[in-house]
């Protein structure tokens, strides 16, 4: 009768051991968390980012040529980023642009990576090329009709992959997204490029 009964005692005993080894666990993990978030609001309160500043100064497209619904042609762009921040450089260890005319991708291309200083104005060439890129029916059709009147409306998104440097500290990586839309550009160098401001989304 007493080797019975112990047996179910005993039992009770790991359980509540395992339970109590498992909730200092979660305990350990949900502080750890906290005070990683707390680390790094602080942080952030601290550098008190500005929101980058992103425009296209100028735009210019050469060698067009649409033949058969298909599109060759160099789309070149002098775009301008701005980090306003003093404390905080900018790693852009990928860059990604294209150029779209009306929501279907006409070119695309990758950028070198580069380091932007603090409160510094970096000036990014891009020479966008299609090559034989296919287009619809309708899109073909209103690129005739813009071409033949001297201006065209393009869309030019960026995509990037960055990091934040503060002193020794330097963030994991964020997405950083650029629309610049619409912009301008003129088949004749005769007139005279309109800035375009972006939409930024970090």
């Amino acid at each position: 009768m007493p080797t019975s009964t112990a047996q179910p005692s005993t039992a009770t005993a790991t359980r509540e051991k395992h339970t109590g080894l498992f909730r200092c666990i979660a305990f350990f993990l949900l502080a750890l968390i906290v005070i990683v978030g707390i680390t790094v609001l602080v942080i952030w309160i601290v550098i008190k980012p500005k929101r980058l500043v992103y425009t296209i100064e100028d735009g210019s497209i050469k060698n067009f040529n649409l033949n058969n619904n298909h599109l060759n042609s160099t789309f070149n762009f002098l775009i301008r980023a701005h980090n306003p921040n003093g404390r905080a450089s900018i790693y852009y260890d990928s860059i990604e642009v294209s150029v779209a005319y009306d929501d279907q991708t006409l070119a695309f291309n990758t950028l070198e990576p580069f380091h932007q200083p603090t409160r510094n104005v970096t000036r990014l060439k891009t020479g966008i090329v299609a090559e034989n890129a296919a287009l619809s029916g309708s899109v073909s059709k209103d690129l005739r009709v813009e071409k033949a009147s001297g201006d065209v409306e393009l869309d030019v998104h960026l995509k990037a992959k960055i990091r934040f440097k503060v002193g020794i500290w330097k963030s994991g990586h964020r997405t950083l997204r650029i629309l610049c839309s619409p912009v301008m550009v003129h088949f004749s160098k005769s007139k005279s490029f309109q800035r375009t401001y972006c939409d930024i989304d970090l």
